[in-house]
This record gives C-alpha cells, structure tokens and sequence, in this order.
C-alpha cells in the first residue's frame, strides 16, 4: 500500500518519467512499462494512480501547463504596465525551462495528439482562453481609443491572436530546429513582432456619409 501523502510525489514522478520516455521512444512508443521502468515502479504503481496512459497523458500536459503558468505568474509579480505585463507572458513562454529537449519533444508530441484526445483538447482550449484573455485585457489597458467601439473592439481581438500565434509559431520552430539560434532570440524575435502590431493601432473609423 502506498505510503500516506505519497500520491502527489509519486504522481509528479510518474509525470516526469513520461516526459522522459515521449524524449526517448516517442508518444506511441512510450508504453506503461516504459513508464513504470523509467520511474523505476511496477506498471501496477502506473495504474493504481492512473487508470489508463490517455490520464497520465493527460496529467503531463496539465503539470506542463501548470509549470507554465508558474513561470508566468512570477515573471508578472514584476510588471507595472500592460506592456510589461505583455512581455512577461512572452518571457515565460520562451523560459529557458521550455526549452530543454525532454520538454520540447514532449510540448510536441502531446500537441499533435491532441487532435485524437479529447481531454488534451480541453485543457489545450483552457491554456488558449486563458492566453487569450489575458492578452485581450492588456491590450485594451494600452488603447486610448475606446475599446467599446466594433472597430477597436476587433482590432484588438485581432491582435491578441496575433500575438497568441506568434508564440506558438516561434516556439514550434525553435523546438524543431534545436541547432538554431532561435531558442535564444525567440524572445526578442517576438517582441519585435509585438512592436510593430501595436504600431499599427488605429483609431475608429467614423462611419461613411
């Protein structure tokens, strides 16, 4: 029987052995016994916390986003503007931690079989709202126009999922071309982009006469 208070050590070790052997054998090859091997349990251990690999699977990519979030929140405790608070986010999603290979190899596998899961599609859904609503709110505290305005209102929506695109688009090339530079200019690369998105805020059309 396991030891009292061991479920969230002994789960969060679970994790880190499925992060492990994704890196090593691939999603579809990364079986229970794998798991359990690298962990160093039985695959009997695996099931007594998880009922099956798709709720482990699951549990990796929450603690993933989890950890995510963590970095964001502490990088945010220091942003006073909703500029700051802008690259904060883009800070934590360009951490160095995102871009171990272990991590990264993960982040994309778990991606791409998010289209046949549909709880990773879920909480993937969670990460973009949450994203997404987040950039929204900082972005209409930077505007002087009113953001009430149909024209303002879907320029700044427009803007966030910009934004929201360009961290996915700079992190999946970064990941996928791990001898490249762009682990380390990710960042900057995206801020530059930001920039010149909100150069381009405009005020309200008035309407045609």
């Amino acid at each position: 029987m396991p030891k009292l208070g061991m479920g969230p050590v002994r789960r969060r070790q679970l994790v880190d052995a499925t992060i492990a052997s994704i890196h090593e054998f691939g999603l579809a090859d990364a079986t229970v016994t794998r798991i359990a091997k690298k962990a160093g349990v039985s695959p009997g251990i695996v099931h007594h916390y998880f009922i099956s690999k798709d709720e482990l699977l699951f549990e990796t990519m929450r603690l993933m986003l989890e950890n995510l979030r963590r970095i964001a929140v502490e990088k945010l405790s220091n942003a006073n503007t909703p500029l700051e608070r802008i690259n904060a986010i883009i800070d934590a999603s360009f951490a160095p931690e995102q871009f171990s290979p272990q991590v990264t190899t993960a982040w994309l596998a778990l991606y791409a079989s998010a289209r046949q899961s549909q709880s990773l599609t879920r909480i993937l859904a969670l990460y973009h709202n949450r994203l997404r609503s987040n950039l929204l709110f900082n972005l209409k505290q930077m505007n002087t126009q009113p953001h009430t305005h149909p024209h303002m209102q879907a320029k700044i929506e427009e803007q966030a999922e910009t934004i929201a695109a360009i961290i996915d688009g700079l992190y999946l090339r970064a990941s996928l071309n791990p001898t490249l530079h762009l682990k380390t200019t990710s960042n900057q690369l995206a801020l530059t982009a930001i920039d010149t998105i909100l150069s381009t805020q405009t005020s309200p059309k008035e309407p045609d006469k």
